[in-house]
């Protein structure tokens, strides 16, 4: 399918995974502007992104001797643990070796090689180009790399039939009023109706959507709702982090989380959310982060309200037959750089009707 709305990017796709593997410094091989908006919200989240600038000299002479001089830079002024050189499409298209760049740079600091630019279909293929040659270099196992790669075929598999990808173009929207959305949950929950509340969120996002199930537990805390949430640990190291940090803040906060999957296993934890569903047999259900997980026919009769952090996720929602469809609005720059709970507007509405 040709898209016809903008697609993320797979240098961006790139970045935040070798964040996600502890690279303390990323390169970007290519002009300062290339990925400029997340280079910098990234730094927010402690990983420095430096670019080697390359002008319009180098698109034609090429920017070897620049890589290896800002590399030497890095080493010497940052004292990094490991390091990342990200391709761009300008360096591919003059065909630099960027691997050779690192070996003539002569430093010290573990530093991996990812051959990327922006022309793939599929942002994923950025995760795969920065996960292989870290398990070459022995920063995760081949078991892992391989568990990566079957949880990103999911999470496109998601959002190919049921996410933002299901259409050629969707028109964006903010979804439903959250006051009224929340006041019909709270008449649910304090109803005494048997609900489900669900994170399925994807990584650091679960910082702000675990806020939704907190605030509705803080709102109705004798209801009969069962709190759900994939904050198992397993994952890249980040990834363990904070599913740890958010588990042990909603427990402290007196949330009783029932275990299913981990925070990058959003997109392969459908089926799973589902049966318990079909378990639990709620009246309702609060699902947060990315809905669209669970197919349809686990729904199909429950009280839906979904809230996602994109804007072109409402419409795939409205048609699954999720009944109140929320977003969260810059959600993403809300959890770079955070360890612990951020509110959300639709926990701030839900505290607001006390």
């Amino acid at each position: 399918m040709k898209y016809m709305q903008p697609r993320p990017s797979s240098i961006v796709a790139a970045l935040y995974t070798a964040r996600d593997l502890g690279v303390d410094v990323a390169i970007l091989h290519g002009p300062s502007g290339c990925s400029f908006k997340h280079a910098r919200l990234l730094e927010e989240d402690g990983l420095r992104v430096l670019t080697t600038s390359l002008a319009d000299n180098e698109f034609i002479f090429g920017g070897q001797q620049t890589l290896e001089d800002v590399l030497r830079y890095a080493e010497d002024n940052f004292s990094p643990r490991r390091m990342a050189v990200v391709g761009t499409c300008v360096s591919m298209i003059i065909g630099e070796d960027l691997q050779s760049a690192i070996d003539g740079a002569g430093i010290a600091t573990p530093t991996i090689a990812v051959d990327i630019h922006a022309g793939y279909p599929e942002n994923i293929d950025g995760v795969i180009a920065t996960l292989e040659p870290a398990a070459e270099e022995g920063w995760i196992s081949e078991d892992e790399l391989d568990r990566q790669k079957f949880l990103l075929a999911k999470a496109n598999e998601v959002e190919r039939l049921r996410g933002a990808a299901c259409k050629p173009y969707i028109e964006p929207s903010r979804g439903d009023l959250k006051h009224v959305a929340a006041r019909r949950l709270l008449d649910l929950a304090r109803a005494g109706k048997k609900g489900v509340a669900i994170l399925n969120a994807k990584k650091e996002t679960a910082y702000m959507f675990a806020d939704a199930l907190i605030a509705l537990h803080d709102m109705a805390p004798g209801a009969d709702v069962t709190y759900v949430a994939n904050l198992e640990n397993r994952g890249l190291p980040k990834v363990r982090a904070d599913a740890a940090r958010i588990r042990e803040e909603m427990e402290a906060r007196g949330v009783p989380v029932r275990l299913e999957g981990a925070l990058d296993e959003y997109g392969a934890n459908g089926d799973r959310l589902g049966e318990v569903l079909r378990e639990i047999a709620p009246d309702f259900a609060l699902i947060v982060g990315v809905p669209h997980a669970i197919p349809g026919e686990y729904t199909e009769g429950i009280e839906c309200f979904s809230i996602t952090n994109g804007p072109r996720q409402v419409e795939p929602l409205r048609d699954l037959g999720h009944r109140h469809v929320m977003v969260e609005v810059d959600l993403h720059p809300k959890t770079l750089g955070v360890q612990q709970v951020v509110e959300s507007e639709f926990g701030a509405v839900l505290r607001s009707l006390a």
